[in-house]
């Protein structure tokens, strides 16, 4: 691969970082280890190198991906692993639509909702990072339009984009007894208003949703699940 296509993977220590659902009034605690994140979410030009497809609706090499479903997002992280010389994180059965996660591969896979979450905050306990004009693309300043990725300031860690731009989808399935397959969105983007451009909001969304608003960053490294 092109080395100036190759993600930028920012180590993050171990940790801890509390989850809440404000839909059930639930908080949980969850243990961290260590692992790396993207430093911005996927752009267009290291999605097309690795699949030869430009799903976007705005076209622009430095603009995150978008369009992309969430098995969308497992096909990449296995074909980015394979092109590097990695073992695949995941095993898709397409008989039964579910896909397994091997913990122990080195491979590229995608964040759980809690190494996003610990990973946006950096350390913050606030709902943002910073103040939302300098971190976020948002409906506020975003001219009703996406924006290539680095643009804003970063939070303490050095990772972009974390609020706004785009919603990253995550690993996690949202509630399974409730809303089935649904898998958890995290971010806020660039059509949403300030409110849901914060660490703690969760979205969700089913597994085959492509929306122009909705993106993706990759991890690598051990999770605690």
């Amino acid at each position: 691969m092109n080395a100036d296509v190759r993600p930028e993977m920012v180590a993050l220590a171990p940790g801890q970082v509390m989850l809440s659902d404000r839909r059930t009034q639930r908080s949980w605690p969850v243990e961290i280890a260590a692992y790396q994140l993207s430093a911005v979410p996927i752009t267009q030009s290291v999605y097309a190198e690795i699949t030869g497809q430009r799903p976007s609706n705005a076209l622009g090499d430095r603009l995150p991906v978008e369009g992309v479903s969430w098995w969308d997002t497992i096909r990449f992280c296995n074909a980015l692993s394979l092109r590097e010389g990695l073992t695949p994180a995941y095993s898709l059965h397409t008989a039964d639509d579910t896909v397994e996660w091997d913990a122990s591969a080195d491979g590229y896979r995608l964040p759980t909702e809690a190494e996003w979450e610990y990973a946006c905050r950096a350390g913050s306990t606030g709902p943002r990072y910073g103040l939302l004009d300098e971190i976020a693309w948002y409906r506020g300043n975003s001219d009703g339009r996406l924006h290539d990725v680095g643009g804003k300031e970063p939070n303490a860690w050095g990772l972009y984009d974390m609020l706004g731009n785009v919603w990253d989808w995550c690993w996690d399935v949202y509630d399974a007894e409730v809303y089935g397959p649904y898998r958890v969105l995290r971010g806020g983007g660039w059509f949403d208003e300030h409110w849901s451009c914060r660490a703690s909001v969760r979205r969700r969304s089913h597994p085959t949703l492509r929306i122009e608003d909705v993106g993706f960053r990759v991890a690598r490294g051990r999770a605690a699940r």
